[in-house]
C-alpha cells in the first residue's frame, strides 16, 4: 500500500520550502549589500594634496572612466619617454596618489597612469594592461607598479611583453619573478606596519638578484599616498612633503634612463 500525504501536510511542506528559499534569498541579498558597502568604503584622498597637482602648470591631469593620467605639460628634450602604470592599494581612492607620484612627472618628464580598479580592489580588475597604456600612446618604455595589494597585482601583470620594469611601493611579490630580466625597484617604509621591512625582506627571493631596494626612513605604509591613517600601520615621523621628496628620489632610480 502506498501512503499519500494529506493536502494539509503537503501545504505545510510547501510553506517550509518557501520559507527556506526566502531565507536563502535574504541572506544572499544581505551579503551582496554588505559587500557593496565594503568595497565602496574607500580611504578618501586629501583634497589639498591633490589640488597641488591639479593646479601645477607643469603637469596635465586627465581623468578617464578607468584611469588618471599625469603628463608633463611641455614634454621637452629631457623627457624620459617612460611611463608608469600604477595600481592603488585596496580600497584607496586613486586620487590619493596624485601628489606623491607627481614629482617624476614634473622633474623627469615621465608619464604616470593611475588605474581606477574595479570595485576599488585590484584583484577584481581583469582589464588588460593595454587599456591603460593606450592612455599615453607617446610612451616608449613602460613600467608597472603599485602600492600594497596593488603592488601584488602589478607583479602578476609584470610578465606582459610591454613591461620592462616593476616598481613596488610598500609591497612585495607573491609571484616568482626571480628568473626574469625585469628592472625592479622596491621602495619600502621604515615604519610600515603592514608591508613591514621584514615581510619585504622575506619575499625578496621572488625578485631578480639585481633588484634595487630603497627604504625611506620615518615613512609608514600610508606615506605612499595622502589618505590619512590606516589601521595597523606604524607611525610616520615625516611630513607628506618630506615623503614626496623621498618617494620622488627613489622612483627616479626606476624612471631615469639606464646607462
Amino acid at each position: 500500500m502506498t501512503a499519500f500525504a494529506s493536502p494539509a501536510t503537503a501545504h505545510r511542506v510547501r510553506r517550509r520550502v518557501v520559507r527556506v528559499l526566502v531565507a536563502i534569498l535574504v541572506v544572499i541579498l544581505l551579503i551582496t549589500v554588505a559587500f557593496g558597502v565594503y568595497v565602496n568604503m574607500v580611504a578618501g584622498g586629501d583634497r589639498d594634496a591633490a589640488l597641488k597637482v591639479w593646479n601645477n602648470p607643469a603637469i596635465t591631469v586627465t581623468s578617464t572612466d578607468h584611469s588618471i593620467v599625469l603628463e608633463p605639460s611641455d614634454a621637452g628634450s629631457d623627457s624620459t619617454g617612460t611611463g608608469l602604470v600604477f595600481i592603488p592599494g585596496a580600497k584607496v581612492d586613486p586620487y590619493a596618489y596624485l601628489y606623491k607620484l607627481s614629482g617624476v612627472v614634473e622633474q623627469l618628464g615621465a608619464t604616470v597612469v593611475i588605474t581606477k580598479p574595479t570595485l576599488n580592489l585590484a584583484f577584481f580588475d581583469n582589464r588588460p594592461l593595454t587599456d591603460f597604456t593606450a592612455d599615453a600612446p607617446d610612451v616608449t618604455t613602460w613600467l608597472i607598479g603599485g602600492h600594497s595589494l596593488g603592488g601584488v597585482r602589478a607583479c602578476q601583470l609584470a610578465d606582459d611583453p610591454a613591461v620592462s620594469g616593476l616598481v613596488l611601493f610598500g609591497s612585495y611579490c607573491a609571484t616568482d619573478l626571480s628568473e626574469t630580466d625585469l628592472e625592479v625597484t622596491s621602495i619600502s617604509a621604515e615604519n610600515d606596519g603592514l608591508s613591514t621591512p621584514q615581510k619585504i625582506e622575506d619575499a625578496a627571493g621572488n625578485l631578480p638578484d639585481d633588484a634595487t631596494f630603497v627604504e625611506i626612513p620615518g615613512a609608514n605604509h600610508a606615506s605612499f599616498g595622502d589618505y590619512g591613517r590606516q589601521s595597523g600601520d606604524g607611525e610616520a615621523s615625516m611630513t607628506s612633503e618630506q615623503a614626496f621628496t623621498a618617494i620622488t628620489e627613489a622612483l627616479s632610480l626606476a624612471v631615469a634612463p639606464r646607462s
